[in-house]
């Protein structure tokens, strides 16, 4: 059974919305203006020539304002066509100039001002209309009296009736005078159609179109077209692009009534529908119903592409216009998020289907473009990686540009912009004085450059040649090492296994159950293991931010051989699937020590191109999460329910070097008795809308 999606109910030409037209009988030209003036239409048209402006001799009378109103113009009862009525607006521009030699012209110029000023103002008014079908001229000649002449005070209006249109026309109206005194007036109208407007029983060309309804049926939209089984008409889909031209995308003869089959994924915003009579001279008229529909604007950002114009250009596919920005974005080589190039280059408005190009001065495959809409990004494509070759190991340098000549260097990394002399244990920091070097010896590709700044890459092979060297190095010795340690005795295993590390992450969902985490984290630290949680950190999150923590505490942690740990609850499930669902970032964390949000751009990409398994490892509380409720991505790591499974969840942190099975469950119970009492307690908490998340099975269930 269909289900009402939206009904239009629009009629082509038998609207329900009803706006009556004042009638004019008869076909003759009037003009008529507002009190104490006196005005005149000449009889017929003249040829439009506006001139050149001229200077005023004194105070003249000109058009300020033009205003338009539809009528009906009728020669019979049902025989009347569109109209359009025009009213100028007039002031007095201009004033008297007082004589320069008064001694010399004495009374006899005073009594001519004075002559002048009592006179009338008489002014020529043109008026000019023109669309597709018509183009005309007219003339009304205004007079003013004396007593309302006040240089720059409005007089009045006079009122033409009118100029004949066709229904749906675009029409551009001009007022100026005669001789011109100033830029002539222009006004441009878009007429209606048959629908909207009491015109039907009028206008004899909206009598024969169809009624319109537009329904859905599940995936389905049906277009129903009720009309005579006589009558033939011809119906056109078509997308309405601003910047292109008209692009028909269907088009049929057909012989109603009828109905047409759409699916949803064929719907987008620009999707119009035209109708007509196949008559000579009939009204075509058109709707655009998916304006608003959200399916229609998810189904355009799925059709949008971006195309490479080589060298340096690009242009972004759609059927429809797009509310959309677009920016450069530097993807480093290891991975992570594309880092936004603004600044310093600003953000550019997108035209659809039009090439455009950034302002660089040579090409890189670590350049890309990301477009975004509502500071949401929609898409990315590093599109010059297929002619420029894969990825590059290059720092982008930052140069900022100052008064006086001042400038500063940073790189850009994945926790910002890093001054490359300062202190911090970035790689950047670390490389500082080398890269100068290199970019004062001209070993780095300047990739932009102008007054506020410029982009350079630095190329890092012979730094990461360096480094791999010293990898091999670390290599031999750890072997060696390695022999000797199967030399020693057990005890020595156990030692190796105290320095693994334990990386905690979880989602606040509020303050049960971060009590919950901190009370885990402090068993596990009892234990042979180094944990590391947002908890303890707070002073760094709060300096840093969560993003800057959360990648450096990875990165140490999988450097030592460590493992990243994933709590799973009602919350950090439903982050994860709002990422999964949209492949886009994350919203940013509700809480500014949140590092579970600010990580899923960094966990979830190991997660889908497999480097998960041994990094990794999942876990819930029994009484707060199903475990059909982990999203099955995850389950290419063990996942684990604490307490019950804790002997396992124990056994995989510890990895290489497990102790003893009796050692193990002494571990368990020890970290079960120190869970078991804030557990309890987080069961009988109840929901409260300060927490913002529910807590429990039933919270679980809705993930």
């Amino acid at each position: 059974m269909p289900v009402s999606w939206f009904l239009l109910s629009l009629a082509l030409g038998r609207s329900p919305v009803v706006l009556s037209l004042e009638r004019l009988v008869g076909p003759q030209d009037t003009a008529r203006c507002s009190p104490g003036l006196s005005c005149h239409l000449w009889d017929g048209d003249l040829l439009c020539l506006p001139g050149s402006i001229v200077s005023a001799p004194g105070p003249v009378l000109v058009p300020t304002h033009l205003q338009t109103e539809l009528v009906l113009r009728c020669h019979q009862e049902t025989d009347c066509g569109l109209c359009v009525r025009v009213a100028v607006h007039l002031a007095v521009h201009g004033h008297w100039e007082e004589p320069k030699d008064e001694e010399q012209f004495g009374r006899a110029a005073d009594a001519g001002l004075e002559e002048a000023r009592n006179a009338s103002l008489q002014a020529q008014v043109v008026l000019s209309f023109n669309s597709y079908t018509t183009a005309r001229c007219v003339l009304l000649e205004v007079k003013v009296p004396a007593a309302l002449v006040q240089p720059g005070q409005s007089v009045g209006s006079v009122v033409f009736d009118c100029f004949e249109a066709a229904l749906g026309a675009e029409v551009q109206i001009w007022s100026y005078t005669q001789p011109n005194y100033q830029k002539e007036l222009n006004f441009t109208q878009q007429l209606p159609d048959c629908k909207g407007y009491e015109v039907r029983d009028s206008i004899q060309s909206c009598w024969a179109l169809p009624w319109l309804n537009v329904s859905a049926d599940g995936d389905d939209v049906h277009l129903v077209l009720d009309v005579s089984k006589e009558q033939h008409f011809g119906l056109s889909l078509y997308w309405n692009q601003v910047e292109n031209p008209t692009k028909p995308w269907w088009h049929r003869n057909l012989t109603g009534p009828q109905t047409i089959t759409l699916n949803h994924k064929d719907l987008v915003p620009c999707l119009c529908i035209q109708v007509w009579p196949l008559e000579p001279d009939s009204v075509r008229t058109s709707i655009c119903p998916f304006r608003k529909d959200p399916r229609a604007h998810r189904n355009l950002w799925r059709a949008a592409r971006l195309q490479l114009l080589p060298p340096r250009g690009w242009r972004l596919d759609a059927p429809c216009s797009l509310p959309a920005e677009a920016t450069l974005c530097w993807q480093a080589l290891g991975g992570g998020p594309c880092q936004p190039l603004v600044p310093p280059l600003s953000r550019e408005n997108v035209t659809v289907n039009k090439p455009l190009e950034f302002p660089l001065l040579k090409g890189h495959p670590n350049l890309c473009v990301q477009v975004s809409s509502w500071e949401k990004m929609q898409l990315q494509e590093c599109l010059w990686s297929d002619s420029l070759g894969p990825l590059k190991d290059d720092m982008l340098l930052v140069e900022t540009r100052g008064p006086q000549d001042n400038r500063s260097l940073c790189a850009l990394e994945p926790s910002g912009c890093t001054p490359l002399l300062s202190r911090a244990s970035t790689r950047a920091a670390r490389l500082g004085e080398h890269l100068l070097q290199d970019l004062e010896s001209g070993q780095c590709l300047q990739l932009w450059d102008d007054d506020l700044g410029a982009l350079w890459a630095c190329p890092m092979n012979k730094y990461t040649h360096q480094r791999w060297a010293l990898v091999w190095l670390a290599c031999l010795l750890f072997a060696a090492v390695l022999f000797l340690l199967l030399l020693l005795k057990k005890d020595h295993v156990k030692a190796a296994a105290r320095s693994r590390s334990a990386l905690l992450l979880y989602s606040a969902d509020d303050e049960g159950f971060e009590r919950l985490v901190g009370a885990l984290a402090s068993a596990l630290c009892q234990l042979p293991l180094r944990v590391a949680v947002d908890l303890w950190s707070r002073r760094e999150l709060s300096a840093h931010g969560p993003l800057a923590w959360f990648h450096a505490q990875r990165r140490q942690t999988l450097q030592e051989g460590g493992v990243v740990v994933l709590l799973f609850s009602p919350g950090a499930v439903a982050l994860c699937h709002e990422w999964l669902q949209d492949r886009a970032s994350v919203p940013g964390a509700q809480s500014p020590h949140d590092a579970f949000a600010a990580s899923l751009n960094c966990v979830l990409p190991d997660f889908l191109q497999g480097r998960a398994p041994g990094r990794y490892v999942g876990a819930y509380f029994d009484s707060l999460l199903r475990p059909d409720a982990v999203p099955a991505l995850f389950r290419a790591v063990p996942v684990l329910s604490l307490p019950s499974q804790l002997p396992d969840f124990l056994r995989a942190l510890q990895g290489p070097g497990i102790p003893r099975l009796g050692r193990l469950a002494d571990w368990a119970e020890q970290v079960s008795r120190a869970l078991q009492p804030v557990l309890d307690s987080c069961q009988r908490l109840p929901a409260t809308p300060e927490t913002g998340r529910e807590v429990g099975l039933e919270a679980g269930d809705r993930t």
